[in-house]
């Protein structure tokens, strides 16, 4: 039970925009499906132009859209808007197409609304607009503070006063959010997560950027989508079995060595592991710059900060 909603609005009579629909077409791809084919979100679409007819995407449109999403039980709901934005003194707001004065659109405070109030476990809001940092601030307490109930992550394009760009046909951020989604932000399991996300789109963007913001009151981190993960699940599993004691140091020997004429099988065999375990960071040599030569040197190996969170994760079944 897993539901995404992917708005892209180009059409405006008041300032058209060139790559919103192309962004959300990427992101209900990405979403409907993990990089194996397997089903993931069940994506819907609020596109203008839609490629057929006149409809337009009005402030009811897109409220009933959305309250729509929110409403029912689900493990994850998910809004991505691509689209103009903008604010006023009451806040912040995803413009329509029948935007006017005092009438912008839907107000960011409403989507909050819904998204706090929603029945689904997790709710995810990427917003790709001008002034999409404006979403969960409250103006009539305090601006800086957002109000946000547990499950409720949001990333935005920028920060409420800043305005997004688009590049080559696409906005900025969606388009490295969507780099993140193909497996740009994933971990050595293959799970890329809101807050993976924004790691990566916050690492690409510069100081003279436009900055994104990343608001969340979560107990726990849902994977958004799966993709190929880089090393063998399996051998992280073997963790716990290469390294009993993981703060202590595994001796090594040139029977490890595949060249070396004193070569063991089954030692080899263990070699070979954490030598692939040694090109993701997991296992360091100790007294020796490569572990070619650690082995041949009889010096060890031992587990980095990131392979002891990787075995932990093995010791407790849960990868």
């Amino acid at each position: 039970m897993r539901r995404a909603l992917c708005v892209g609005i180009d059409l405006y009579t008041f300032g058209a925009l060139r790559g919103c629909v192309s962004d959300a077409e990427r992101m209900a791809a990405l979403l409907a499906k993990h990089e194996d084919g397997t089903p993931n979100f069940e994506c819907k679409k609020l596109v203008a132009p839609n490629g057929g007819g006149n409809d337009i995407v009005t402030r009811v449109k897109l409220k009933q859209a959305i309250e729509q999403l929110f409403k029912d039980k689900a493990d994850v709901a998910l809004l991505h808007f691509s689209g103009h934005g903008t604010e006023n003194n009451l806040g912040g707001y995803l413009v329509t197409q029948d935007a006017k004065a005092y009438d912008e659109g839907v107000a960011m405070a409403d989507v909050l609304k819904l998204a706090n109030d929603s029945k689904a476990d997790e709710v995810v809001i990427l917003l790709d607009c001008c002034h999409s940092g404006n979403i969960g601030n409250v103006p009539a307490i305090d601006n800086a503070k957002a109000l946000l109930r547990d499950g409720v992550s949001i990333l935005t394009a920028s920060r409420g006063d800043q305005v997004s760009v688009e590049a080559s046909g696409s906005g900025l951020f969606t388009s490295l959010v969507g780099d993140a989604l193909e497996g740009a932000a994933a971990d050595l399991l293959g799970e890329v997560t809101a807050s993976s996300i924004y790691a990566f789109v916050e690492g690409a963007l510069g100081a003279w950027d436009q900055r994104p913001l990343f608001k969340a009151h979560v107990s726990k981190v849902v994977a958004l989508r799966k993709c190929q993960a880089p090393i063998d699940t399996a051998l992280l599993r073997e963790l716990p079995v290469l390294f009993p004691v993981p703060a202590e140091d595994l001796p090594l020997s040139p029977e490890f060595e595949s060249t070396c004429e004193k070569k063991d099988d089954a030692k080899n065999k263990i070699f070979c592991k954490l030598q692939t375990l040694s090109r993701f960071h997991l296992v360091v040599p100790t007294g020796a710059d490569h572990m070619y030569y650690a082995a041949m040197h009889s010096k060890a190996c031992r587990l980095t900060a990131s392979g002891r969170y990787y075995w932990r994760l093995a010791k407790d079944n849960r990868i």
